[in-house]
């Protein structure tokens, strides 16, 4: 089975890419810079997962994201239409979907992205599925949660950094709960996708199987550096006061990092698990964090 990468450069793309090649796929990389791309596409899958990442700096242009995330997506699905390859995978996100979750995320959500990132993620899913699909072929949209694995520390680095340096982690009053997803879950699930041609197309939230605090996270990262957990709960109200001063001083604790660390993002994987017929995905959340924190020792 041929299957055409977008993308591959990127963090999920050479794991995916390297992953397949590794169960007998077929991998033939596809850059969207190159003029002739067009002419590229043959085979049997194209998985679409060249973009423009979300800046958490919020120093980008937001009409780059919709020339690359959305205008690129759409000009791709319609030559994939076009031609004979017979299933598209959309790598989308659940910020295309929800920015903030107060219970659980599932794919029947109405949308109400408010980033330009999840705004031209949407507007790419809404193309897609606007039109009409040719018999024969499948169609995926795919929205995962935080993405890890061994390379990328993204997210986690702050966190790491923060038990690495001994500094007393100070949300300990806060108990949230987030999903997670690492590359590991990601690739075994494309996998049963690509090989399992009864699975209808649709869209699907991609995530581990279980929640963690992020005072859990912190314990996780402080047992596999091996140092005393550093965790103390000042008070929140006080926690609060210090953000709203580190709005206006640029300080690192400041009322959007107090949010991303505290706020529950729960992402639901019934749907995939009960499409690729499993009860249980092979990584759990806690075995995929340490794989992917133990690489930063590395």
């Amino acid at each position: 089975m041929k299957i055409k990468v977008t993308g591959s450069s990127g963090f999920v793309g050479k794991n995916l890419s390297d992953y397949l090649l590794n169960h007998s796929f077929e991998i033939d990389k596809i850059s969207l810079r190159n003029l002739d791309w067009k002419n590229e596409l043959r085979g049997d899958v194209l998985i679409h997962l060249a973009g423009k990442a979300h800046d958490t700096k919020n120093s980008s242009d937001a009409s780059e994201y919709f020339k690359v995330n959305t205008d690129l997506t759409k000009e791709l699905f319609d030559a994939f239409l076009k031609s004979e390859i017979k299933d598209f995978i959309y790598f989308s996100s659940v910020k295309a979907v929800a920015d903030n979750v107060t219970d659980v995320l599932y794919e029947d959500v109405v949308p109400n992205p408010k980033t330009p990132y999840g705004l031209s993620k949407i507007k790419a899913e809404e193309y897609i599925l606007s039109k009409e699909i040719p018999l024969g072929k499948r169609i995926f949209i795919i929205r995962p949660c935080m993405v890890h694995g061994p390379g990328n520390k993204g997210n986690l680095n702050l966190l790491y950094n923060v038990v690495k340096k001994r500094i007393p982690y100070p949300l300990g009053a806060f108990y949230n709960e987030r999903s997670f997803l690492g590359i590991d879950n990601l690739n075994f699930i494309i996998k049963k996708i690509l090989q399992n041609k009864n699975i209808t197309s649709g869209i699907y939230n991609f995530s581990d199987d279980d929640v963690l605090s992020t005072i859990e996270l912190v314990q996780i990262i402080a047992e596999v550096l091996n140092k005393k957990n550093l965790n103390i709960a000042i008070p929140k109200p006080l926690i609060n006061g210090i953000a709203k001063i580190g709005d206006l001083v640029r300080f690192p604790l400041n009322s959007e990092t107090v949010q991303k660390l505290t706020e529950n993002y729960r992402v639901s994987n019934q749907k995939i698990k009960a499409a690729i017929g499993v009860e249980k995905l092979p990584t759990s959340t806690r075995e995929g964090l340490e794989k992917t924190i133990k690489s930063f020792l590395k």
